[in-house]
C-alpha cells in the first residue's frame, strides 16, 4: 500500500508539474503574441527625418510664393500640410532652449530633438495622421531633400532613370497642385514650380534646385552687426557733442583774449 500511494503521489506531481509548464507556455506565446501585434501597429514606414526636410523645403523655397500670390494650396495637393502623417506632432514641438525640447501634448522635457521624436513614437502614436497616403517623405525624390540634407555623394554617377522618375514627380505635383486654367497667380506658381524644382532634374548639373531663391532669413552676422551698431552708435554721438563743445570753449577762450592782447598803435 505505501508503495501504491507514494508511486500515486509521484504521477500525480509530474502531472500537475506538466499542467503549469503548458499554461505557462500559453501565457508566453500570448504575451508574445501581444507585443507583436503592439510593435505592428506603432510600425509607420514614413521616414520623419525626410519628412521634416521636405516640409523644410516647401516652408522655404515655394510658401513664400504662394503666400505672395495669395494662392490656396488644394487639399488634394500633396504638398497640402494634412498631407504630411507628422505635421500635427511637429506643430506641438516647443524648441524652448538649445538643450531644452518640450512635448507640446503633455509638456515633458528632452535635452535633445531626436528624444523627443522616440517619445511622439511611443506616446502619442495615436495622433498620427495615418489615412490613406501621408508620407510627405515619399516626394523628396522631387523636391530635392538630399541637396539639403547633404547626403547625396557629389562622386556618384548619375542614374538617368532615376533623374527621369524625380522628375516626372515634379511635374505631377506642379500639374495637381497650381491648375493652370484656376487663374493667372496658379499659371505663375505652375511655372515657378518647374523652375525651382524640376528644371534641376538634369545629369548635366547646369541647373541647380531653387534657382528663383527663397524666404529670405535673418543671419547671424547681420544680427551681430545691427547689435554692435546700437551699441557704438550713442558712443559715437557723445563723442561728437563732447567734440562740439570743446572746439566752442576754446572759440570763446580766444574770443576773451584777443582785445587784452592786442597791441595799440602810436599816433
Amino acid at each position: 500500500m505505501k508503495k501504491t500511494r507514494a508511486v500515486t503521489s509521484i504521477i500525480a506531481f509530474l502531472v500537475l508539474l506538466f499542467l503549469q509548464g503548458t499554461r505557462a507556455n500559453e501565457g508566453s506565446d500570448g504575451s508574445r503574441t501581444i507585443i507583436q501585434e503592439e510593435e505592428h501597429a506603432h510600425e509607420v514606414h514614413c521616414s520623419r527625418e525626410r519628412s521634416r526636410a521636405a516640409w523644410k523645403i516647401i516652408q522655404e523655397y515655394l510658401m513664400p510664393f504662394v503666400e505672395r500670390e495669395h494662392y490656396q494650396i488644394p487639399s488634394k495637393c500633396r504638398l497640402h500640410p494634412d498631407n504630411d502623417i507628422f505635421r500635427d506632432q511637429e506643430e506641438h514641438k516647443i524648441h524652448v532652449d538649445i538643450n531644452e525640447w518640450q512635448c507640446g501634448y503633455c509638456k515633458k522635457s528632452f535635452r535633445a530633438e531626436k528624444f523627443l521624436d522616440q517619445h511622439f513614437d511611443s506616446r502619442h502614436y495615436n495622433l498620427l495622421n495615418i489615412n490613406g497616403s501621408k508620407c510627405i517623405a515619399d516626394l523628396c525624390g522631387a523636391l530635392h531633400c538630399d541637396h539639403v540634407m547633404n547626403t547625396k555623394s557629389h562622386k556618384t554617377k548619375c542614374n538617368l532613370a532615376a533623374v527621369a522618375r524625380n522628375r516626372h514627380l515634379c511635374e505631377s505635383l506642379a500639374d495637381s497642385c497650381f491648375l493652370i486654367h484656376q487663374g493667372p497667380s496658379a499659371s505663375r506658381l505652375h511655372e515657378l514650380f518647374l523652375h525651382q524644382f524640376c528644371d534641376a532634374h538634369t545629369c548635366s548639373g547646369k541647373q541647380k534646385p531653387f534657382s528663383r531663391g527663397g524666404k529670405k532669413q535673418t543671419s547671424v552676422l547681420y544680427l551681430a552687426i545691427s547689435i554692435l551698431t546700437l551699441m557704438l552708435l550713442p558712443i559715437f554721438y557723445v563723442i561728437v557733442f563732447l567734440h562740439q563743445r570743446e572746439m566752442r570753449m576754446r572759440t570763446q577762450k580766444l574770443r576773451r583774449v584777443s582785445p587784452v592782447g592786442r597791441k595799440t598803435k602810436p599816433s
